[in-house]
C-alpha cells in the first residue's frame, strides 16, 4: 500500500512592499500638509523696486499682515507670538489689513489684549468685514481700542507722516462688503506727485480706486497697494482657488500675489489665519516685508 505523507506548510508571510508603504506615507502627508500650512507662517520679503521713489523713502522697510482672524483656531497665545514675530523684523512701518477676529463682537478684544507692536513710523490698520457686526455700527469704540493698543485705525482717511524732508501717505479704506467705502474722498486727499500707500482688505476696493482722481486731477494717486481679504484661495489645486467665497467679484487673478495696473504694485496677501477649518493647500500663510528701493 501506497503511503502518503502530508507536510503542514506555514502560510507564507505577505511582505509589505515598498510601494505600499509610499502610497501610505503620502496619504497622511496629504491629510497633514494642508494643517501644517496653515499653521506654519511665512515671512515672504520683496525688494520693491521704483523708479521715482524719494530719495528718503530708499530702504524703508514696511510689514504687512492681515487676515488674522483670531479665534479657537488662532488663539491669543498665537496673536502674542506672531507679534513677537513682527516685532523681531524691525519694521519701520506695520501696516494691518483687517479681520483681526473672526466675529465683530471679538474684535474690540483683539486690540484690548494685542501687544504692543513696535514701528519707528508708527503702526496703522484699516478694517474688514468680519471686524463690524453690521452695517452702521458704531465704530467708536473700536476705533478707541486699536488707539490705545498703538494702532491708528484708517477708515476712509490718510495719515501724513513725515520722513526727513518728505512726506509719506498712508490712504485707508473702509471695507467694501459690510462698510462704506469713499474713494474719491480719499484720492482727493493727495497728489500724484506724493508717495501713497493704499491699505484696503478687499481688492474688490480696487474698482472705485482706479476711477478716482487725486487733488490734481490725475488718477495716478497711489504708488502701492495692499489688500488681504483671499487668504490666497485658502484651499487651490492647480493655482485654483476651491473657495469660492473667498475670490474677490474681480475673479481669479486678484486671489494672490503681485500686481502692476495704472502704474502702481498691487499685493493681494494670503494673510495669517484661516477662515471655515484651519487649514490651507498650496496658499500658505504669510507676513510681508516689504523693502523699497529706488531704480
Amino acid at each position: 500500500m501506497a503511503r502518503y505523507e502530508y507536510h503542514h506548510r506555514k502560510p507564507p508571510r505577505r511582505r509589505l512592499r515598498l510601494s505600499h508603504v509610499v502610497l501610505v506615507l503620502l496619504a497622511l502627508l496629504l491629510v497633514a500638509y494642508p494643517f501644517f500650512e496653515a499653521y506654519h507662517i511665512n515671512i515672504t520679503k520683496t525688494e520693491l523696486v521704483i523708479a521715482d521713489l524719494p530719495t528718503n523713502l530708499k530702504s524703508l522697510k514696511i510689514v504687512f499682515l492681515t487676515d488674522i482672524h483670531e479665534c479657537a483656531r488662532f488663539p491669543q497665545s498665537r496673536v502674542d507670538a506672531l507679534v513677537n514675530t513682527v516685532n523681531g523684523l524691525s519694521a519701520d512701518l506695520v501696516l494691518l489689513g483687517g479681520d483681526y477676529a473672526d466675529e465683530g463682537k471679538d474684535t474690540l478684544a483683539f486690540f484690548q489684549n494685542l501687544p504692543t507692536l513696535h514701528a519707528r513710523l508708527g503702526v496703522y490698520g484699516v478694517l474688514g468685514e468680519c471686524d463690524r457686526e453690521e452695517l452702521g455700527t458704531d465704530l467708536a469704540p473700536l476705533a478707541k481700542a486699536m488707539t490705545t493698543a498703538g494702532v491708528l485705525p484708517l477708515i476712509n482717511d490718510v495719515a501724513k507722516i513725515k520722513v526727513g524732508q518728505i512726506y509719506l501717505y498712508i490712504a485707508g479704506a473702509d471695507d467694501v462688503l459690510t462698510g462704506q467705502p469713499d474713494l474719491s474722498a480719499i484720492a482727493g486727499q493727495v497728489r500724484a506727485d506724493d508717495f501713497v500707500i493704499f491699505l484696503g482688505h478687499n481688492p474688490d476696493l480696487l474698482t472705485a480706486a482706479l476711477k478716482a482722481n487725486g487733488s490734481d486731477g490725475d488718477n495716478h494717486w497711489f504708488d502701492l497697494a495692499l489688500f488681504g481679504h483671499t487668504h490666497g484661495g485658502q484651499i487651490t489645486l492647480f493655482g485654483l482657488p476651491l473657495l469660492g467665497q473667498l475670490v474677490p467679484t474681480l475673479g481669479n487673478r486678484y486671489v494672490s500675489g503681485w500686481l502692476t495696473e495704472n502704474r502702481a504694485n498691487i499685493l493681494i496677501s494670503n494673510g495669517v489665519g484661516t477662515s471655515f477649518f484651519p487649514a490651507r493647500l498650496f496658499a500658505p500663510a504669510q507676513i510681508h516685508l516689504i523693502t523699497l528701493k529706488k531704480k
